[in-house]
């Protein structure tokens, strides 16, 4: 299998090209320059320097405590390890709460490397999106399971399950990308809801639990190494290091499931 190794580099139009033409996007959360390397250079075409750092990495029980300062330093490090993936940095909690705060934050992701900042929610959060937008600042949304949401929801829990919480996740998920968003992750969303948000919109959705339907896929770096971070693994969760023999070989292994659609199959995904 071609590793893609030797493609141009991605580009956010690039994203929209693919997703146009049925190519499905692989995308992984790294947090270091060697990891970084290993992924651009195996076929994954997008890398997340997730806040997810804060639970894998930094040992919390949440997201919350990471710092805006924590993302631009594992930022750096990961872009230092690219040429052909698209990077993208996560928008730590509260650091989005006004456009304001979006903007400093996100120029500091960007000078640090990123090409791309993620942010979650819709509602209020449109306004931010539509205010880094017009900035020519590149903007991931990030719909159903939102983790800096964990103390609102109670947990980690699948959302959109229910008619009228599925309404709302389609018509969030079209009002993000009216206001600007160049890419949506949708996370812990029944597969079917995913499918149709999927074929609602016309920016590429990356999913994470959320089923085969969607334009790509993402996986926590650690969960997709089967290394044990102390927190309950999800369903949606495989160990591509066991089938893959090596770190290369477990990229590799995912990015050719993700493509020809072996993952997620139907035991790593929601019905309902």
């Amino acid at each position: 299998m071609s590793t893609h190794a030797d493609s141009k580099p991605w580009t956010v139009p690039g994203l929209a090209d693919a997703k146009r033409e049925g190519r499905k996007l692989v995308m992984l959360t790294a947090y270091d320059n060697s990891f970084a390397r290993a992924m651009d250079a195996n076929g994954v075409d997008l890398v997340l320097v997730g806040d997810s750092l804060g639970m894998v990495v930094q040992g919390h029980d949440s997201t919350l405590p990471v710092s805006v300062d924590d993302i631009v330093y594992h930022t750096a490090a990961v872009a230092r390890g690219l040429s052909r993936a698209l990077l993208v940095a996560d928008l730590p909690f509260q650091s989005d709460a006004t456009p304001e705060r979006a903007l400093q934050a996100s120029i500091a992701l960007l000078q640090a490397g990123a090409e791309m900042v993620k942010l979650e929610g819709a509602g209020h959060k449109l306004e931010v999106i539509r205010f880094l937008a017009e900035r020519d600042i590149p903007v991931c949304s990030h719909l159903g399971l939102t983790p800096q949401s964990v103390l609102k929801f109670g947990g980690y829990k699948v959302q959109g399950r229910d008619d009228a919480a599925a309404a709302q996740l389609l018509a969030d998920a079209q009002a993000v990308a009216e206001a600007g968003a160049s890419l949506l992750v949708l996370e812990c969303v029944p597969s079917p809801l995913a499918t149709r948000v999927t074929a609602a919109i016309a920016i590429p959705t990356i999913g994470i639990g959320a089923g085969p339907g969607c334009d790509g896929q993402v996986l926590v770096l650690h969960d997709f190494l089967g290394i044990d971070s102390g927190h309950r693994r999800p369903k949606f969760v495989k160990d591509f290091l066991a089938e893959g023999g090596s770190i290369a070989g477990a990229i590799r292994a995912y990015a050719q499931a993700v493509r020809d659609g072996s993952f997620p199959d139907a035991s790593h995904s929601y019905s309902s």
